[in-house]
């Protein structure tokens, strides 16, 4: 079960819009079935690359032990 506005990370990639597998975004919305999410993927700077609707198994909770890196993102 995932709870608003937490992190998680990209289960598969979404090349459409330049979103690797790994990539963290937050939870903004949890629809009643609870099997589907509204994600927001954002830069560094805070500028909003997408807003997904995606199945709760396309994202994962993040781990204690991961580490967090960046990337750039590819233009779309």
């Amino acid at each position: 079960m995932y709870c608003e506005l937490e992190t998680v990370a990209l289960t598969r990639s979404v090349p459409e819009y330049c979103l690797e597998a790994g990539d963290v975004g937050a939870v903004v919305h949890i629809y009643p079935d609870a099997a589907t999410l509204e994600v927001e993927f954002v830069t560094s700077a805070g500028d909003t690359v997408a807003v997904l609707t995606l199945a709760a198994d396309a994202v994962r909770h993040r781990a204690g032990a991961e580490i967090l890196h960046v990337r750039p993102l590819a233009v779309l």
